[in-house]
């Protein structure tokens, strides 16, 4: 009888705290919920936070390669030095009456330079001939003119016909002995002879001085 009448009393000492026992079970039920919920918080508080990955060292990306220079252009072989001109030798001076050698044809050529050339207007050009010097050409080296002051050319002489009885003859191979210019365009004209033993003459005339009629 004790034991239940203990038994009596703490039940009546709970509904005195807690109400009635439907009451009371429900409110120990939210204690108990809030005891758990305090733990979980409390324990959530407690775990350390994860570190965070250590930062990922930034990767340096090599630089491309320079394209190779291109190789240097090799340089071009020296020009294999010309020989200079061997120099021009006089021819022996023996007079041989054929008029072959300046000591003949000279002194003809320089009587009559005044007709070295000779300006003619013909078919609608200037014809200028050289037929006297073509005349006395084996005791030549070489002739130049230059017309109007421009710049000397060489005019080349037919060859001497040394095995016939003329050697200065002009046959019909060896050409004409005039060239041409547009008409009215020779002003002046100089020609320079130079003759087998090397010695120079040179002649200059004015259009009137050598126009033909």
């Amino acid at each position: 009888m004790l034991g239940h009448a203990d038994t009596s009393k703490d039940n009546a000492e709970i509904q005195a705290a807690f109400g009635p026992p439907e009451i009371g079970g429900s409110l120990i039920m939210f204690f108990m919920f809030l005891a758990h919920l305090a733990i979980a918080l409390a324990g959530a508080s407690s775990v350390p936070s994860p570190q965070q990955p250590a930062s990922v060292a930034t990767v340096t990306v090599p630089a491309a390669p320079s394209s190779p220079a291109a190789p240097a252009s090799p340089a071009a072989p020296a020009s294999p030095t010309t020989p200079a001109s061997s120099p021009a030798v006089a021819e022996p001076q023996v007079p041989t009456g054929r008029f072959t050698t300046a000591t003949e044809v000279k002194p003809i050529l320089t009587a009559t330079k005044t007709a070295w050339v000779a300006v003619r207007e013909y078919d609608g050009q200037d014809l200028v001939y050289v037929t006297q010097i073509f005349s006395w050409r084996c005791g030549l080296m070489s002739m130049t003119m230059s017309i109007n002051g421009g710049a000397p050319f060489i005019w080349d002489l037919p060859p001497c016909h040394e095995n016939t009885a003329s050697p200065n003859a002009i046959t019909a191979e060896d050409g004409l002995p005039y060239r041409s210019f547009p008409l009215g365009s020779v002003e002046s004209l100089t020609v320079t002879l130079t003759y087998d033993d090397l010695t120079t003459d040179s002649g200059s005339y004015t259009r009137p001085q050598v126009l033909m009629p």
